[in-house]
């Protein structure tokens, strides 16, 4: 795994939070964050946790990007949603009780700082911190409209339209016009095949949604 840990005084962490989430977080909060969390940074393409892994800390985004995935038996991965500045993951909220297996798969898709705090302060800070209290129950409700999203688009979508969907969903999430993506890692996050991807996104390019260069593609209407 390619990260790195700040060793950061708790002056310099309280600052760097401070700056981030003082509109989400009380003072006192962000104190026990630093006392207690971790500071890590990875790179893009990073996976920070996996499928099966015993889950003791949750994932707070300080800077970058996050997709999150679920994998059938064969190894296929399904994008279920990102995480960005300010955001967490349902699945370790709900394990905030006890050591539990991680049913999904969480890789940095970009550059990422990220805050790991003990699972086990979570649910005194629910009691001791009206803020916190309204992170994670935010948390949930907006991770579970995600899923849900991502299950509709999966049923009732066609592949055209969830193609789209993801190069858009992807844009705003990397503030890029220019993704830097293969047709064989679309193909792999959308549980498609090179052939259907590269044919469709001719069919978009056509269209005037797209442009394709050899090395990236252009969304217009992010342009």
């Amino acid at each position: 795994m390619s990260e790195v840990t700040f060793n950061v005084d708790s002056s310099e962490c309280i600052r760097k939070l401070s700056d981030k989430f003082q509109f989400l977080f009380e003072p006192g909060l962000i104190s026990d964050m630093c006392r207690t969390g971790m500071i890590r940074k990875f790179k893009e393409g990073t996976t920070i946790m996996d499928i099966g892994q015993i889950l003791t800390h949750m994932p707070l985004v300080i800077n970058g990007s996050l997709k999150i995935m679920k994998e059938d038996k064969e190894g296929n991965e399904l994008l279920l949603y990102y995480l960005e500045l300010g955001d967490t993951c349902a699945v370790t909220l709900s394990c905030c009780t006890k050591p539990t297996k991680s049913t999904i798969k969480a890789v940095t898709e970009s550059d990422a700082e990220i805050l790991f705090i003990p699972v086990e302060k979570m649910e005194d800070w629910m009691v001791k911190y009206k803020s916190w209290r309204g992170f994670v129950l935010d948390s949930y409700n907006i991770r579970m409209n995600e899923m849900l999203d991502a299950i509709d688009n999966l049923a009732f979508n066609n592949m055209e339209e969830r193609l789209y969907k993801f190069l858009r969903d992807k844009v705003m999430v990397t503030k890029d016009a220019k993704l830097h993506i293969t047709h064989f890692q679309i193909a792999n996050e959308l549980h498609s095949s090179r052939v259907v991807i590269s044919r469709i996104m001719k069919k978009l390019e056509n269209e005037g949604l797209v442009i394709q260069h050899r090395n990236y593609v252009e969304v217009k209407e992010f342009m």
